[in-house]
């Protein structure tokens, strides 16, 4: 039985201490976001339990090992243009000697440990989770879940072992079966890609997805305008920024009387909180005075409404197509 007797303080009772949500190791390019605003110019302010059932289970908790595990090194993900851009959360840890598995089940080979030395030692980092099914306790907490942990070493941790207050980890995938999320499909029509984009109005709890420039949504993607569209274009998470978005590589530019559906329109000058980029959905008149857009903006979040970025003379918003859409 790999249960140990000996614990550290029960941080966890108390469950005040939240995780921290980040991009891992994204670089300075990956965290260029914009911000949105009225409908001038665009530029607007800066975006800002468990179950207790009873019954008691034998978890991943090992006294018997004795040297100290190595561990194994931390991966990291190319991002679109070269960043590293892994999605994934810091946690806390409670009580010592947590075992990490090879795979989603406690049952499972041992790839390493955490809190050797002293309870609560080590602050783990989570891609995504699983739902296994079944469901183990410790101290009066159950979880039925697994996070798949890329530091301090890399593979499965019973979610038991983080100190929070859900059962589940808060803004982590969870992807059922053992395997990372698979990223969007890079291919798709004008009307996938607006329905992606639509996703994020009620998102949130039927809401949405609130302005952040550092902060990753539950599927993987930034939640800035940049982060955005790149989720509604299926491009790599947690996406490029508002300059990437006119690289040759993803869009071209068109005039505004080509605008389609799922085209863009990106203002790119200035810095990370000037840049802006919002997906043309339709025009509203015939005259093509307004259009309807899909945005994320600041001090708001998810918007579709009527806008006039790059209507303007001078207007440094300017009309692209990506290259996914072939019409």
């Amino acid at each position: 039985m790999t249960h140990s007797t000996v614990h550290g303080p029960r941080r966890t009772m108390l469950r005040k201490v939240l995780p921290t949500i980040a991009a891992a190791s994204i670089g300075a390019a990956g965290l260029v976001g914009c911000s949105g605003g009225g409908d001038g110019d665009g530029h607007g302010a800066k975006a800002d339990t468990a179950d207790k059932a009873a019954g008691r289970s034998a978890l991943s908790r090992d006294t018997k090992v004795k040297a100290k595990d190595p561990g194994l090194k931390l991966k990291t993900t190319s991002g679109e243009f070269g960043t590293k851009a892994a999605a994934a959360a810091d946690f806390p840890t409670w009580g010592t000697r947590w075992v990490v598995h090879q795979t989603p089940d406690t049952g499972s080979a041992s790839v390493g440990m955490i809190n050797q030395g002293a309870a609560g030692q080590d602050r783990i980092t989570a891609d995504y989770q699983v739902d296994t099914g079944h469901k183990v306790c410790e101290d009066g907490s159950c979880s039925t879940y697994m996070a798949h942990i890329t530091k301090p070493v890399n593979g499965f941790l019973s979610v038991l072992a983080v100190d929070i207050p859900q059962d589940s980890l808060p803004g982590v995938p969870v992807q059922n079966g053992g395997q990372p999320p698979k990223p969007p499909q890079t291919g798709g029509t004008r009307g996938e890609a607006l329905q992606r984009a639509s996703t994020w109005l009620t998102a949130n709890g039927g809401t949405q997805v609130p302005y952040s420039q550092a902060k990753i949504w539950k599927d993987g993607y930034r939640q800035d305008c940049s982060g955005y569209v790149s989720m509604a274009l299926g491009l790599k998470a947690p996406g490029t920024n508002t300059v990437g978005l006119t690289s040759s590589s993803i869009t071209k530019p068109i005039s505004l009387n080509e605008l389609k559906p799922g085209d863009l329109l990106i203002d790119a000058a200035g810095n990370n909180n000037t840049r802006h980029v919002v997906m043309f959905e339709k025009w509203n008149d015939a005259a093509h005075t307004s259009y309807t857009s899909y945005e994320q903006r600041g001090d708001f979040g998810t918007d579709h409404a009527t806008r006039r970025y790059g209507l303007e003379p001078g207007s440094e918003y300017k009309p692209y197509r990506p290259l996914k859409f072939t019409d």
